[in-house]
């Protein structure tokens, strides 16, 4: 397998055509950084190409600081970016780096002649200023003064002062130094207290005291103190130089005073009758140089690490152990040589023998290196390989002395000085070679944290790969492989041959683990390769667990096969999407490991195939299971007739829980378990489920709900029948018929009636026949069926469910009686049946009794039916004379109402037009309102109705046609005498105009056709009140009872003719008189016009204004 995806680039020759040192021109992929071979030399070019790292920057970097000088530079400090400049006209100059264009000119008061500056004193906080001259005065200055304050008591020439760093860093406002160490030149170490405090009654010399001498009394070139622990602090180390020794003073402070004062009496007195620790190394110099470097300086309770001593030997240096329980605190000390120097140019022969053979002037130190002052140069060693890393000249002028070298404690920043000119030296790329010499003496880890690319990244883990290999460490080398640019190919075939196929499958999973994701061939081969590796191990592990011969390891051997087995199932599940299923399966299966291919089917969510597997292991409560664990349905149709023919509760079970499944598609599996042999005592799992489905889900598939049907009539128990012939349990049958749900809109069940009553006819099940008979509605069937089968408390119970139609139960009923009477031939039991309805009588069932019959069986009967018939006479005999006495009631109040009458005065007026009543017709009503009858007809055709209007019209119509006729007559041949008689008998009101008018406009109205009356007649009730005259319809109504026009002379046929149309008009006269005087207008118009205006349209009534 790793030779089909392997390309080994054995054969790089370059061919004819290939000029040497040039690339080919594909771009190559995957797993080999290069074409070429290691021992090509175009490898070294192609990875220059392709990972070329940017132009590194130098270590240190020399800047010259602008900053005129009045006169010689003799001294300079720098601390916590404070800068004071001595200069020999005793000037002392103060410099906040931070606002570098300001200068504070601080003049110590004496000539130069009389205080030289030797050397200035700065503490860590860059607040207390110490001034000493070679006159052994001393000045001292606190950061605000305007002018600095001779220490009278300080009569000594000061080598070196040992600050409080601790206090003097945590406490920003204090005005006292706290307790200092002072080296002077006598060889004498004084323990002294400023403070700058002003106090009338004290000076800023708060303590001096002497509390050491060295023997030899030489000058104290060096003075470092620490306490420790930083925070409680419990010993103290000094650290005491002169030009030949070193000193070591290590004990217990007297106190830590707030204040400060006498901490280290009882330290140095400890040592006069002991020697401290001394190391001694000749020296033909007077001078040397004390220094300790803190990474964490700029934090006041921090502890120094490296401490490094210079002085004409070379440079002793090692690592301060505070934690050591010895006198010496120095680790791993080691003296440096210095390196040669050359001569420089730009110097005089006669300084350049002296240069080249003397001692660096200064020394100081950084985080890997040690910076070294010569007189005319710069020189940087490494303090990790102690090689030469960093040298620059100095840009001198003519007669231009170096001074000396100077660091900022706090801020880690250098400074050279001369007497005329200050450089600042940079550390601006200190780290860049540091990887390198920890690669080199195989301190990787400590070389991987100081890389800066990638392509020291990838140096150094191929040289600590190529490390761990050769020391057998395969498993180290693996991750180390994994992680730099050496090869594919030649790392596993090094794992191949070594015979190390674990470290092998680590490398592996680690290059898998880095490899890019849309690398997905690289990524498919890896994974597959790794799990041919996991199985090939899982199989070996199995073959020694078997053996007999390591029986003593067999447990350990378990437990490595169940971590190996773990890890290659959490790989199945990381790596899924990089495996070809089809592969992975072939694989396993070789191997014969069948947990694995189950359990990477389910990771890869082939439950199909898991499934498969467990049927054709008849495990089927583990093939439920898996479907019951994965959401696709398609896996519940499928096997759903397999499982439900072996284990249908289980089946069931899963069906109930997935409540998204169709019935539908289960229909095949549950029809397959109608037919399986079952226990009758057992119940029907299939029934179970369609119950569920019908009921708890509300199914209303017709399939679902006749197959329910079929199962319940075709179940094994229908063929048991008892000795009466009924099936012997119809009630699960019935009790499903009965409530099974309906069609709410057709009120009908969701099942086939037919196909159930066919079903249960085959089935022989009676009483389901007869409940889906009345389903259907078929009445006279289910009674007949019942009454077949000799049930006759089922045909009763039918006869009474057609509850709104009597006479069907009344027909229904008399079959049963028949049956009763003609087939059971038990007269009793028919006369008990009479009792049970009400419906039938005696002698409705007495033509079904034989012919021959004998009376006295129900002769009771009879007697009790004649007596019931008399009752019931006798009833309706008595409602007769009631109704009867009604009647002549309601005739002589009819009568009383014929001669009503009210008494009208004689100046009585007109309810509406205020005239008096007697003038004309007039309408007198119970509520004593009185009208005209023009009057009340105008009135009452406001609030009439428009089908009141219209048949007032229509008999205004037939009343017209009829006066009009007889009048046509006499106005052609009547005799005068009548027509005067028609004259006088007529109202003197009902002039003809009117007459006329109403006439015209009725007739024009009727004679614009059906279409136009129509729509006339039909329109709002404004258009039909226009048609209605009061005046002539008053003449119409109110004409005297027996008087027609023309009648009485013609002849016999003329006065028959006559009186049938006085007749008609009589009967016309009254309905018209009944539409229009049936209610007081007045009273009426009350209820009428409540949603009418008070003040109509266009009249105008200004009493409602506001």
């Amino acid at each position: 397998m790793f030779d089909d995806y392997v390309e080994h680039t054995s054969s790089s020759v370059p061919g004819p055509g290939l000029a040497h040192g040039s690339l080919p021109p594909l771009q190559y992929e995957g797993f080999e950084p290069s074409p070429y071979d290691q021992d090509d030399a175009r490898a070294e070019m192609y990875q220059d190409r392709t990972d070329v790292a940017p132009p590194a920057a130098p270590i240190f970097q020399l800047g010259e600081v602008q900053c005129p000088l009045s006169a010689s530079l003799v001294s300079l400090v720098v601390s916590s970016d404070s800068l004071y400049m001595g200069l020999a006209n005793n000037l002392i100059i103060q410099i906040e780096l931070s606002r570098a264009e300001q200068f504070i000119r601080i003049q110590i008061p004496r000539k130069p002649a009389e205080f030289t500056i030797y050397k200035l004193f700065l503490d860590p906080s860059g607040r207390h200023l110490l001034v000493t001259s070679v006159q052994g005065e001393n000045w001292y200055f606190y950061r605000g003064w305007k002018k600095p304050r001779q220490l009278k008591s300080f009569k000594m020439i000061i080598e070196t002062v040992a600050w409080n760093k601790a206090a003097l860093l945590s406490s920003s406002h204090s005005t006292s130094t706290r307790e200092l160490l002072i080296g002077a030149r006598n060889g004498t170490i004084y323990e002294a207290v400023l403070d700058a405090e002003e106090d009338f009654f004290k000076s800023q010399e708060r303590y001096l005291q002497p509390v050491f001498t060295l023997p030899e009394r030489h000058p104290v070139t060096g003075l470092k103190f620490d306490l420790f622990p930083p925070m409680e602090p419990k010993k103290a180390l000094v650290l005491v130089t002169t030009a030949t020794r070193i000193y070591q003073f290590v004990g217990i402070p007297d106190r830590r005073s707030e204040e400060g004062g006498r901490v280290f009496s009882a330290l140095f007195g400890s040592y006069r009758d002991t020697a401290p620790k001394i190391v001694e190394l000749p020296s033909n110099v007077e001078y040397s140089e004390l220094h300790v470097y803190n990474s964490s300086a700029d934090q006041a309770y921090s502890l120094p690490r490296t401490v490094a001593w210079m002085n004409s030997a070379g440079i002793y240096h090692g690592t301060l152990n505070f934690e050591s329980n010895s006198d010496d605190l120095i680790d791993g000390a080691q003296l440096l040589p210095y390196p040669p120097q050359p001569s420089s140019p730009s110097m005089s022969p006669s300084r350049q023998n002296i240069g080249a053979s003397t001692i660096p002037m200064s020394m100081s130190l950084t985080g890997f290196h040690f910076l070294l002052l010569y007189r005319d140069r710069v020189v940087g060693i490494s303090n990790l390989n102690e090689q030469l890393a960093y040298e620059e000249l100095l840009p001198l002028k003519p007669n231009e002395q170096v001074r000396g070298l100077t660091a900022d404690p706090v801020r880690r920043t250098y400074w050279v000085y001369t007497d005329q000119s200050i450089w600042e030296i940079g550390v601006t790329n200190e780290h860049r070679d540091v990887w390198k010499i920890y690669l080199e003496k195989g301190k990787y880890d400590a070389a991987l944290q100081y890389s800066n690319n990638a392509l020291q990244r990838d140096k150094i883990m191929s040289a600590q790969a190529k490390a761990f290999f050769s020391e057998a460490r395969y498993f180290q080398a693996a991750s180390c492989y994994a992680q730099c640019s050496i090869s594919f190919e030649e790392v596993t075939l090094q794992f191949l041959d070594a015979g190390e196929r674990d470290a092998l499958r680590s490398y592996l999973i680690s290059r898998l683990e880095r490899t890019r994701r849309t690398d997905l061939s690289q990524r498919m081969m890896l994974a597959t390769w790794l799990v041919e590796f996991y199985l090939s191990k899982c199989n070996e592990l199995d073959d020694l667990v078997a053996s007999e011969s390591i029986a003593q390891d067999v447990d350990n051997l378990l437990a490595e096969r169940t971590i190996l087995e773990d890890d290659l199932r959490h790989f199945f599940e990381t790596y899924k999407v990089n495996l070809d299923p089809r592969t992975v399966y072939e694989l396993i299966q070789g191997h014969g490991r069948t947990d694995m291919y189950l359990h990477f089917a389910t990771v890869i969510g082939d439950f199909e195939r898991v499934v498969e597997h467990w049927v054709m292991e008849e495990e089927w409560a583990k093939a439920i299971d898996v479907i019951n664990r994965q959401s696709d349905l398609e896996l519940y149709y499928r096997f759903a007739p397999v499982l439900m023919r072996h284990s249908p509760k289980e089946a069931v079970d899963a069906w109930l829980r997935q409540r998204a499944l169709d019935p539908l598609r289960l229909v095949p599996a549950l029809l397959r378990l109608q037919h399986v042999p079952r226990d009758p005592l057992s119940p029907n799992h299939a029934v179970r489920y369609l119950n569920h489905v019908i009921f708890e889900q509300g199914n209303t598939s017709p399939t679902i709900h006749n197959l329910m049907i079929t199962f319940y009539a075709s179940s094994p128990s229908a063929i048991m029948v008892t000795s009466t012939g009924h099936p012997e349990d119809d009630g699960p049958l019935l009790r499903f018929l009965s409530s099974a749900p309906s069609d709410p809109l057709t009120g009908k069940p969701y099942y086939d009636l037919d196909y159930a009553l066919r079903l249960c006819k085959q089935g022989g099940r009676t009483q389901p026949c007869v409940h889906i008979y009345s389903k259907m509605g078929l009445w006279e069937n289910s009674v007949d069926l019942a009454l077949e089968k000799g049930d006759l408390e089922l045909a009763k119970i039918n006869a009474d469910m057609p509850e709104d139609d009597d006479q069907l139960r009344k027909k229904l009923w008399l079959k049963i009686a028949k049956y009763v009477v003609q087939d059971k031939q038990d007269i009793k039991m028919a006369m008990r049946f009479l009792e049970n309805t009400d419906l039938l009588k005696i002698e409705d069932i007495l033509p079904f009794f034989p012919d021959f019959v004998v009376i006295d069986d129900f002769k009771e009967e009879i007697c009790t039916a004649l007596e019931g018939y008399s009752a019931h006479i006798d009833e309706l005999k008595s409602e007769m004379d009631e109704a009867t006495k009604n009647a002549e009631a309601i005739k002589q109040d009819i009568a009383a109402l014929q001669k009503r009458f009210t008494t009208v005065d004689a100046a009585e007026k007109c309810s509406r037009c205020a005239l008096p009543l007697m003038t004309r017709q007039f309408y007198v009503f119970p509520c004593h309102h009185t009208f005209h009858a023009d009057c009340l007809i105008g009135l009452t055709k406001e609030f009439l109705p428009a089908h009141a209007l219209r048949r007032i019209l229509a008999l205004q119509t037939e009343l017209m046609k009829t006066s009009q006729a007889p009048l046509a007559g006499l106005d052609r041949g009547g005799p005068p005498t009548n027509r005067a008689l028609s004259s006088l008998t007529h109202n003197p009101r009902q002039s003809s105009v009117p007459r006329a008018l109403l006439s015209a406009n009725f007739a024009a109205g009727v004679g614009t056709g059906a279409r136009g009356v129509g729509r006339n007649l039909l329109s709002a009730g404004d258009r039909l009140r226009d048609l209605i005259i009061p005046d002539a319809l008053a003449g119409l109504v109110t004409a005297p009872a027996g008087w027609i026009p023309g009648i009485g002379g013609g002849g016999a046929a003329r006065r028959d003719a006559g009186e049938k149309d006085a007749e008609k008009a009589e009967r016309t006269r009254r309905e018209l008189e009944d539409l229009l005087a049936a209610h007081c207008p007045m009273c009426e118009s009350v209820v009428a016009g409540l949603d009418k205006p008070f003040v109509q349209a266009g009249e105008v009534d200004s009493s409602w204004d506001l």
